[in-house]
């Protein structure tokens, strides 16, 4: 299983970087609408804030000291900048995945999260983390076409 999620970890962080870069400029990265309230590069900094501190720290011992409350308070990050930190992220969980074993995915997460109070295991937990990240990768599509369509 960690293989098949390594690879679709893979792909569609190479979706995230792909969106960033069919942004016609890098005002576009930040601009919101009406009640779009997160643009694609908050939404970027998200996730790789997310993913950096529950598979790089969390099940690879990467250390990641991270600030969510910036990732969504942050503006005007440059694309370039952007673009590294997602190409980081996506090679650190292809290496964390990479060297976990199979039977670590069974074992409780190590971290809890107000959201599943009772734990869950990591197997479930990268799942859910994919879901994520899919889910995110959906808003970023949607925010550019949205912002495409309003610009002149």
């Amino acid at each position: 299983m960690l293989p098949e999620l390594s690879t679709l970890f893979a792909r569609d962080l190479t979706a995230v970087i792909k969106e960033m870069e069919t942004y016609p400029d890098e005002a576009t990265l930040w601009r919101v609408h009406g009640e779009i309230i997160n643009p694609a590069g908050n939404l970027a900094l998200h996730l790789i804030g997310n993913l950096s501190q529950f598979v790089g720290d969390d099940l690879g011992g990467v250390p990641y000291v991270r600030d969510r409350a910036a990732e969504f308070s942050r503006r005007d990050v440059p694309r370039a900048e952007l673009i590294a930190g997602l190409t980081h992220v996506r090679t650190l969980v292809h290496g964390t995945l990479g060297r976990l074993d199979e039977a670590r995915l069974a074992e409780v997460h190590p971290r809890v999260l107000p959201a599943f109070p009772e734990g869950m295991t990591s197997g479930a937990f990268l799942l859910h983390l994919y879901g994520h990240l899919n889910w995110h990768l959906g808003q970023i599509d949607y925010h550019r076409r949205l912002i495409d369509s309003q610009t002149p």
